[in-house]
């Protein structure tokens, strides 16, 4: 893994706020390449391993509703550009032609499998696959379908200096953020107004905090956080 050169970014991206993040991840490159070697080891290995829980999941996904198996949905990664992110599909099919593109608490789109797999974080696994494609890292900023990406203000840009992550230290502290949601009445003007900024202030901390190990200590929390952990502390806004 890699910076491309400053003039090779997006214009949106060629801007004083993101350009203090670049100049600290070009410091970094030896640990921007153990990350990348790292996602590929440890994706293929993972994906052979669960290879069979992969097979379970599929067929239980299709018999408990129609639909496919996977929910590929357009997101934003490294440098802005857009993928088709894996997930296992835990809500009905067309679920983002029903309601918001984040999901609430008690969501009537999610399956009744889609409840178990959602609680024990599985639908996120099958994103090992992007992991190894190079569309996602195992931690980083978690990806955005593009209308908030629109959202992020100019220092927010510096997130999409690496790739999207599967989990990251934001992940573990809000994982509560149905439950923030279910309340509003206008679900994407309060994850705009209200939750967005405050992710990405933990988010543009692990930009600037980068480091091999650091991600290393990230993925063990969020194993710790899946088992029970309390991480849930924030910050006051």
């Amino acid at each position: 893994m890699r910076l491309v050169k400053w003039e090779k970014l997006p214009p949106e991206m060629q801007t004083e706020e993101v350009r203090k993040y670049y100049d600290i991840l070009k410091k970094k490159r030896l640990g921007l390449f153990f990350k990348r070697l790292f996602d590929i080891v440890v994706s293929f290995a993972l994906l052979l391993i669960l290879s069979p829980l992969f097979l379970i999941l599929a067929i239980a996904i299709k018999i408990d509703s129609k639909g496919p198996v996977f929910f590929r949905q357009e997101r934003i990664t490294q440098y802005g550009k857009k993928f088709r992110i894996f997930k296992f599909r835990s809500m009905v099919a067309n679920a983002s032609k029903l309601g918001s593109e984040v999901t609430v608490k008690n969501d009537m789109r999610i399956t009744r499998m889609g409840k178990i797999i959602r609680k024990c974080r599985l639908d996120e696994i099958s994103q090992l696959i992007d992991v190894l494609r190079g569309k996602m890292t195992f931690v980083g900023t978690r990806p955005e379908v593009e209308k908030y990406v629109k959202a992020y203000t100019p220092e927010m840009m510096a997130t999409l200096l690496l790739p999207a992550g599967i989990t990251s230290e934001c992940s573990i502290l809000y994982k509560d953020e149905d439950e923030l949601l279910n309340a509003s009445a206008d679900v994407d003007k309060t994850y705009i107004e209200e939750v967005l900024p405050g992710k990405m202030y933990y988010n543009l901390q692990s930009v600037e905090k980068f480091g091999f190990f650091r991600d290393i200590r990230t993925m063990f929390r969020t194993v710790f956080a899946m088992l029970g952990k309390d991480y849930s502390k924030r910050r006051n806004k």
